[in-house]
């Protein structure tokens, strides 16, 4: 063999093309690398297959060069052989050494670099003109996912020392297309608006700023054809069909045109609805959840809940995995259908495990001891479903999930994994204010329903100023026994002084404490028991005290004891307590001071809250809350124990606490009785129909307070509102129009309330 024989491995893709310099077979002497500049050689040595001292081949070459070409480190790779030498000389491909995106600003720049990292570009790795081009078209079609069309880019690699290169993408974002019509063909019954009041997209409005429903998107047409097919199924038109749907776009890519083309067919009517397979359950039982009676307009909706209906009744004996399907029968010519409904139970299963996530604060007994569901018991939906509204129902969490899979390998038994988005549950109040005759107030308060994760409730409250001093502190242990029976306690002092401004000569002093027992008696029932002690003293100068107070001292005495008893009920079915939409509370107390004190009196009240779904976005909320009170021993009610009414937590549009009588200098006096109505309409924020925490309503209320429930003295009020649980805190905004107005009532309009979260 000549020296300088050589051998020439050209590679075109993945074709090898062997150098037309064929050789004999040599023992390896030594391999030597050349033109490497980033990678080592020790990283080419690792992906040969031949060795000093291994005999070289033609087809070892080959295989050597296929290895090189498939790290994708190398845009040439060449063998030679001198004396027995390998030479091995490489041309790298260059590394991508920075990234920029310029004109982006309807993405952050930092997803987007995440995006294409996941595609395999970025700072560090080979650059590969084959990835640029496939992120190029990825960031249009993302860029066409949010309405922009007519956005461009160019892309650039900018060659750099040591084999590197610049990747830019430069950017032009443009307009985003809006849907200018969109045209429904072939209705017949129903209008086009009102089919187009049943989906999302839309052209430019009011609100679409912020819904972004005037922009198309394939995801939301889809689930908008669907909607139009619900409504026409729902309505009898068991035949309906979308039979096109066209979207064309105008040239200068910014008005967007949808057609959608339908089938309506006639509208069919239920001849008669049967059950068939094994009921396990009575056959009229059965048909007892069927929705649909024969005679009724054919609703897909109204069978899917009886399919859903029996299913649940099933699952509540253990059968998570019934199955029941309804076969039509269609009469074309009588325009009927009938339906039969197969109910396969399955197998009986029981629980193996009750899983909880989520709950980083809040500790698994809090969550668990709320369970109906109990592991190794048969599955039950209906405990499954009380378990999740009684975990709702804390308030400790902004969402619950549960899952029932099946436990792998096994065909009876499923786990509960039950899942929780934890909220504050804690209430922070901070105030400071100067006020030219009261000086400097002071006021602060904490609160938390969750404490420590115990699921009990801590309540501290100060508030200092010259005229009022109060301190108060509030305990709730909500499982004081593992039946759920509860305990509690009242602690507070209070101190008022108005002579130290001028407004009133006269000093009070009172404290007091307060223990309070829950039973619960029902899963949805509750009574407390509460036994107190309060006392009063009061300081007044002849002449110059006020009236009312000169008249509290003359009945009832300066100083006085109260011996406070206390028993109320409540019921609470509400669906949630953080957004509920159906069922309510309702709430009946008994307070009077027992004999042994000097203060004799009884407040009675009774208060229903309901919610009613009127439909998938507004609800229904009634409020009806009635209170009377009484003195005993021939004595008047004391007026510091009388009801208020006004402001934003009763009867909004009028200021807090100022409805009813007067006192000569204007002071509220209050009354013995009350009587308080509201009504909502309850909604989501336009756009923002999966967002739990805000809610907008129209209300109207009315009430009135004094010593009688006169409708003469009825006051009404209606607005508008809405309520944020933020991550500030709770805000309740109302804006409201008085209307039925009595002489010397405070008007005040806008109202809000605002408490800070931790």
């Amino acid at each position: 063999m000549n020296i300088g024989k050589r051998l020439a491995l050209l590679v075109i893709g993945l074709v090898v093309t062997v150098s037309a310099h064929a050789f004999d077979p040599f023992v390896v002497k030594d391999i030597r690398v050349e033109g490497i500049q980033r990678i080592e050689a020790g990283t080419v040595f690792s992906y040969l297959s031949v060795k000093v001292g291994d005999t070289m081949t033609d087809e070892k070459a080959s295989q050597a060069i296929r290895a090189l070409f498939a790290t994708g480190f190398f845009k040439d790779v060449t063998i030679e052989t001198d004396n027995g030498v390998l030479i091995i000389t490489i041309q790298e491909r260059p590394s991508i050494a920075q990234i920029d995106i310029i004109g982006a600003k309807e993405f952050k720049k930092e997803d987007l670099i995440k995006g294409l990292r996941s595609l395999g570009l970025a700072e560090g790795r080979i650059f590969d003109r084959g990835l640029l081009d496939k992120a190029e078209q990825e960031l249009k079609r993302q860029y066409i996912s949010r309405g922009k069309y007519s956005a461009t880019m160019t892309t650039t690699a900018t060659p750099l020392e040591r084999n590197r290169v610049a990747v830019r993408f430069d950017i032009v974002e443009g307009d985003v297309a809006k849907i200018r019509q969109i045209s429904i063909i072939g209705n017949k019954v129903f209008t086009e608006a009102e089919l187009l009041k049943q989906i999302k997209l839309r052209t430019p409005g009011i609100m679409t700023w912020y819904t972004k429903d005037d922009q198309y998107s394939k995801q939301k047409l889809s689930g908008d054809i669907e909607s139009i097919k619900s409504y026409y199924l729902d309505r009898g038109y068991l035949e309906f069909n979308v039979d096109t749907t066209q979207v064309s776009i105008t040239p200068d890519k910014k008005d967007v045109y949808i057609s959608i083309g339908v089938t309506e067919g006639p509208q069919f009517t239920v001849s008669n609805v049967g059950v068939a397979g094994e009921t396990l359950i009575s056959r009229d039982e059965a048909l007892g959840l069927v929705k649909l009676k024969s005679g009724d307009v054919f609703s897909r909706a109204k069978l899917n809940e009886s399919t859903k209906a029996i299913g649940d009744r099933l699952g509540n004996d253990g059968y998570a995995f019934a199955n029941v399907n309804a076969v039509p029968e269609i009469d074309r010519a009588k325009r009927t259908v009938a339906f039969t409904l197969f109910i396969d139970p399955g197998r009986r299963v029981y629980v193996h495990r009750i899983n909880v996530t989520g709950n980083t604060r809040t500790r698994d007994e809090v969550v668990r001891r709320e369970m109906r569901q109990l592991e190794g018991g048969w599955y039950s939906a209906d405990k499954i479903t009380k378990s999740k509204q009684r975990i709702d129902r804390l308030g400790y969490f902004n969402e619950v999930t549960v899952e029932t899979p099946s436990v792998p390998g096994t065909t009876d038994q499923v786990d509960v994994n039950l899942n929780v988005v934890e909220k504050p549950t804690g209430n922070i109040t901070l105030g400071a204010g100067y006020g030219s005759s009261e000086g400097i107030i002071l006021s602060g308060g904490i609160s938390q329903n969750n404490v420590f994760g115990t699921g009990n409730f801590l309540g501290v409250q100060v508030n200092t100023s010259k005229v009022n001093t109060v301190y108060s502190l509030s305990f709730t242990q909500p499982y004081w026994t593992v039946d759920g029976v509860s305990r509690g306690f009242d602690l507070y002092k209070r101190n008022t002084d108005p002579q130290a401004i001028g407004a009133g000569y006269y000093r009070t002093q009172s404290y007091g404490a307060t223990g309070r027992i829950g039973i619960p008696f029902t899963e949805i029932d509750n009574i407390t028991v509460g036994l107190g002690y309060d006392d009063t003293n009061l300081t007044t100068y002849p002449g110059l005290s006020p009236v009312r107070i000169q008249t509290y001292v003359d009945t009832f005495g300066a100083a006085n004891s109260t011996i406070l008893g206390s028993v109320g009920w409540v019921r609470d079915t509400r669906d949630s307590a953080i957004y509920p939409t159906k069922g309510g509370t309702q709430r009946a107390s008994v307070e009077t001071g027992l004999p042994g004190g000097t203060l004799r009196y009884y407040k009675a009240g009774y208060q229903n809250q309901r919610y009613f779904p009127l439909n998938n976005t507004f609800t229904l909320y009634l409020n009806g809350d009635i209170g009377y009170g009484a003195g005993l021993d021939g004595r008047p009610l004391p007026f510091f124990r009388n009801y208020y009414l006004g402001g934003v937590t009763s009867l909004r549009g009028f200021y807090t606490s100022t409805i009813g009588p007067k006192y000569e200098d204007g002071t509220p006096v209050g009354g013995s009785k009350k009587i308080l109505g509201n009504a909502e309409i309850l909604m989501p924020v336009p756009g923002m129909a999966n967002e739990k925490s805000v809610r907008l309503s129209a209300f109207f209320d009315t009430g009135t307070v004094g010593e009688s429930y006169s409708f003469s003295d009825f006051r009404a009020a209606a607005g508008v509102g809405i309520l944020w649980v933020s991550p500030f805190g709770p805000l309740k905004l109302s804006v409201a129009q008085p209307f039925r107005v009595q002489v010397g009532d405070t008007r005040q309009r806008i109202q809000f309330t605002f408490g800070q979260q931790f």
